[in-house]
C-alpha cells in the first residue's frame, strides 16, 4: 500500500512517462473509405481533431470560427483540422450537406457509433483535441464560447516553436 501511494504521488507530480497516442478505431471518410484512427497524422505537424455533430449548435459555431482564420493557421503553423461528427447512422446525410454549405476546408470522418469518442474518454461535444507532430495528445478541451479558436491556436503555436 505504501509503496502504491508513493508510486501514484510521483505519477501525479511529475506526470505519466508515457503520452497518450491515439486509440484504434476504424472511422469513414465521408466517401465511404475506411480510416483508422491510430494513423491520422499531419507530417510532424500539429493536427486538431475536433468532435461535432449537425445538432450541436456550439460544435458549428466553433467549426465556423475556425473556418474564417483556417488558412492563416495552415500557412503559418501547418496545423491540420479533421472534424468527426458524432452524428448516428439515422443522421449520417445530414453531415455532408452541413459541410459544403458552410464551406468547411477540414476533412470530416464520420464516428456513428461513437466508438472514437468514447475510446478517448469525451462525455460532451464539442470537444477538441491536439495531437503534435510526434502522435501525442497535447491538449484536450470541451465546449466552445465566442473566441475561444484564439486559445486553440496558442496551443498549437507552443508546439511548433
Amino acid at each position: 500500500m505504501k509503496h502504491y501511494m508513493i508510486v501514484l504521488m510521483l505519477t501525479l507530480l511529475f506526470g505519466s512517462a508515457a503520452k497518450a497516442q491515439l486509440p484504434q478505431v476504424s472511422l469513414k471518410s465521408m466517401n465511404g473509405k475506411e480510416v483508422r484512427t491510430d494513423t491520422l497524422n499531419n507530417q510532424g505537424k500539429p493536427l486538431i481533431i475536433s468532435f461535432f455533430a449537425t445538432w450541436c449548435k456550439p460544435c458549428n459555431r466553433e467549426l465556423k470560427a475556425i473556418s474564417e482564420v483556417y488558412d492563416d493557421w495552415v500557412e503559418e503553423t501547418g496545423v491540420k483540422l479533421i472534424a468527426v461528427s458524432i452524428d448516428q447512422a439515422q443522421n449520417i446525410n445530414k453531415v455532408k450537406p452541413l459541410v459544403d454549405s458552410n464551406g468547411w476546408p477540414y476533412e470530416v470522418l464520420l464516428d456513428p457509433n461513437s466508438d472514437f469518442r468514447r475510446a478517448l474518454g469525451i462525455q460532451m461535444i464539442p470537444f477538441t483535441v491536439i495531437v503534435d507532430g510526434k502522435g501525442n495528445i497535447a491538449y484536450k478541451h470541451n465546449g466552445y464560447t465566442d473566441g475561444a479558436e484564439a486559445e486553440l491556436i496558442e496551443k498549437v503555436r507552443e508546439l511548433v516553436k
